[in-house]
């Protein structure tokens, strides 16, 4: 039997098989990376694996001070000595350590060489479980000499009894001919090989039991960004990968930090403002980067991935986000998801359009939601045609709210006859060019938003009959972009002038 290394996890198969006997299919359009075991040249890298009692942790190391992990072998097991909901130190041992007496800020996931009484002869390596602030006996610099960029999640199950079994050193393989990203399931599989289909992400602020808000806002940017669990590589360079197709989005400035290899951020400031990259390489913190959360899982596939690669995606937590849901639906998943629903009704068929706290970690931290609910009757559904119309439809869902959630809100601006206008805040400044202008006769039911060529652009309009003259907007076709078709027209009749409309966007 052949073994290989699926995620992580050491599986068995029959010699010659391919992948999709152990990945019968993939996300639609996602692919894996495939790394092949090493014929003669390997490389050493800064990545050392801890296997410990309670699973394994994979960090980085801090430039040279990773010669102090590869000189440690299988025969120096550590034993956790103490732990608390602060940090986890496993020893003692002797080391070179020079401490000083001073505390120091730590971040979850720092791995830190410290030492009790200030005695190098009994050193510790430190994990820090959370955000603090402690002098563990470090060196002047702060003593963290690596950081964990895989198994965060073994740090919170470490208890008494557990240990360091041994510290290895992981090998690299850079080389392109044994190392790629694919979406070709037939390709065999050979004894060594790594293949890892997914990256996995926790959240900047998350940890089990312990939550902060700092970044709250720019964190819920990233969760709606990658809401569909892909991530599109548009770029590819030698220190990150980006995802620029939540670009144009507005985004507050959060969690600024040095960005480390595995870092994800939101770009706030700039042409690319909104889009989501992850660091293959440390580089230094930005002003227009914040700092939304960390790759703990996968990382090796973000290394290699290449520009058109489609990334599957896990992201800790998932993302709460009730509008546009039946209240009964939404009931549901505050019971799962353990926080307090509070609606201003008992109606379960009516529709969440408005929820408070408005981001994820917020409702996780306070363990509550208050939600409005309006009529089903009220709630107009609608499909927008991103086929044919993608810049068109990204402004509609910007200035509507449907960027960020299935549900939102544009105010009736006039009606007459059959036609129904809408007039939503476009922001001073927004181009709309022609895009998906009708040609011949503009369908019922069809809905546009007038371009550039014309003095009213930004309306938003609906027709609910056919019109070989003008668009949904009134206006000539030259001046008509075409972006969808409402499906409850009817509703519609129900409004009156300068009313809110919700309106919920329906996908195939």
């Amino acid at each position: 039997m052949a073994v290989i290394h699926l995620d992580g996890e050491k599986i068995e198969v029959a010699p010659g098989s391919a992948l999709h006997t152990v990945i019968p299919a993939l996300p639609d359009g996602c692919c894996v990376a495939v790394i092949r075991p090493p014929v003669q040249e390997r490389a050493a890298t800064n990545s050392f694996s801890i296997h410990t009692t309670a699973g394994e942790v994979r960090i980085e190391a801090e430039g040279d001070k990773a010669a102090f992990l590869a000189a440690r072998g299988a025969a120096d097991a550590l034993v956790l000595h103490w732990q608390d909901r602060y940090a986890a130190a496993f020893g003692p041992f002797t080391s070179p350590l020079q401490p000083v007496r001073k505390p120091n800020l730590y971040e979850r996931g720092d791995m830190i060489l410290g030492c009790g009484g200030y005695d190098p002869k009994h050193s510790y390596l430190i994990f820090s479980k959370s955000r603090h602030s402690a002098d563990h006996g470090a060196d002047a610099g702060g003593g963290v000499i690596g950081r964990v960029v895989a198994g965060r999640a073994v740090l919170d199950r470490w208890t008494t009894g557990d240990r360091i079994e041994r510290i290895e050193q992981v090998i690299s393989w850079a080389d392109t001919s044994r190392s790629f990203t694919t979406t070709d399931l037939t390709i065999t599989l050979e004894d060594g090989m790594q293949v890892i289909t997914y990256v996995s992400i926790i959240a900047q602020g998350y940890s089990p039991g312990r939550i902060t808000t700092e970044a709250a806002g720019s964190v819920e940017h990233m969760l709606a960004s990658l809401a569909a669990h892909r991530f599109t590589v548009s770029r590819a360079t030698s220190t990150h990968i980006l995802d620029s197709g939540p670009a144009g989005t507005e985004v507050e400035a959060g969690h600024r930090h040095p960005r480390r290899e595995g870092a994800v951020t939101v770009r706030t400031a700039g042409s690319s403002a909104g889009g989501i990259y992850i660091y293959r390489e440390d580089v230094q913190s930005s002003p227009a980067h914040s700092i939304v959360g960390q790759v703990i899982q996968g990382i090796e596939l973000v290394r290699i991935a290449k520009e058109g690669d489609i990334l599957s995606i896990r992201i800790q937590p998932e993302r709460i986000d009730l509008l546009g849901l039946p209240l009964s639906r939404a009931q549901k998943i505050a019971q799962e998801r353990g926080f307090v629903l509070n609606a201003d009704s008992d109606d379960g068929s009516r529709m969440i359009v408005s929820q408070e706290p408005a981001t994820t970690l917020d409702v996780l931290k306070e363990k509550s939601a208050t939600v409005t609910t309006a009529p089903a009757a009220r709630v107009v559904d609608l499909e927008l045609d991103d086929k044919k119309a993608p810049v068109s439809c990204a402004i509609f869902r910007r200035v509507t709210g449907l960027m960020n959630h299935d549900a939102g809100v544009i105010p009736l601006f006039f009606k007459f006859d059959d036609v129904y206008l809408f007039k939503p805040p476009v922001p001073p400044g927004l181009k709309i060019n022609p895009e998906n202008t009708p040609e011949g006769e503009v369908a019922a039911a069809a809905l546009a938003i007038t371009n550039d060529s014309r003095k009213g652009s930004g309306m938003v309009g609906v027709r609910l009959s056919a019109n070989r003259e003008f668009g949904p907007t009134s206006e000539p076709f030259e001046g008509t972009n075409i972006i969808g078709r409402v499906i409850d027209t009817e509703k519609l009749k129900g409004f009156k002038e300068r009313e809110k409309v919700y309106i919920r966007e329906v996908r195939r």
